[in-house]
């Protein structure tokens, strides 16, 4: 499992409004490109947004459910993008002086992603975490500024 981690300079709730905008989800999260759909339960358990992953004409059409939701505080996602495969990626959010830290774990569990090495794999989730860490700060902190 990899963690990354970023001060968001916004309240918990600022940040758990942009994660509860199911339509915001290709906005912040890496690799995202569109959304097709969201369901209205969204970020209820059980709930999933259905999005595409890749660049255009490569896209792949796929879905992302919710397995456990606490509000202002954890959303735990099974991101799925068959045939690359599927992970698990919990968000948490801390309140923190400055904000809120705002942290990431990923691990792949289906598909070819299994059986890359677990240092590629780390390096390549913390790179790409960092960067969606970065633009949920963004959304979160230009939302707040409003």
């Amino acid at each position: 499992m990899t963690t990354s981690r970023r001060i968001v300079k916004a309240s918990e709730e600022g940040v758990w409004q942009v994660l509860a905008d199911g339509w915001l989800y290709p906005v912040w999260v890496v690799g995202a490109s569109r959304m097709r759909a969201v369901e209205d339960s969204w970020p209820a358990r059980g709930s999933r947004i259905h999005h595409s992953v890749g660049t255009w004409p490569l896209l792949i059409d796929d879905h992302t459910e919710v397995t456990d939701s606490q509000p202002g505080t954890l959303l735990a996602l099974r991101a799925r993008a068959w045939p690359a495969g599927e992970a698990c990626v919990t968000i948490r959010l801390r309140p923190v002086d400055d904000g809120t830290e705002v942290s990431i774990e990923e691990r792949v569990i289906a598909g070819p992603g299994r059986f890359i090495p677990n240092a590629l794999e780390a390096a390549a989730l913390r790179w790409r975490n960092r960067e969606t860490l970065l633009r949920l700060a963004f959304v979160a902190e230009g939302r707040s500024s409003r």
